[in-house]
């Protein structure tokens, strides 16, 4: 967490889980990478287990794994899918998946 801050540039809302709060990576002597993870600090209650965590986009960083396999991004940015291969498709996010 030493390297994670809060972003000020923006917010979302998920009729489920609250307010997502939004966090920028900065890493002594690397690039900021802004809006890196989100979270929810405020949850409904049905979602009370996720306060606090953090929630990682795998397309902003150089390398993601689950256990040792390195995950591959899911594609688009409205979800931070992680995708393994124990996970089966098809998966939205690419341009025209956006209504299924």
């Amino acid at each position: 967490m030493e390297f994670m801050r809060l972003s000020s540039r923006r917010g979302t809302f998920c009729e489920y889980k609250g307010v997502a709060t939004y966090w920028d990576l900065q890493v002594p002597g690397a690039k900021l990478v802004q809006d890196v993870a989100w979270s929810y600090p405020h949850t409904s209650n049905s979602y009370a287990a996720l306060k606090d965590y953090l929630a990682f986009y795998a397309s902003r960083v150089d390398e993601c794994c689950v256990d040792d396999e390195r995950v591959e991004p899911q594609p688009g940015d409205f979800y931070g899918g992680w995708i393994t291969s124990h996970v089966k498709g098809p998966f939205k996010g690419a341009p025209g998946t956006k209504g299924w």
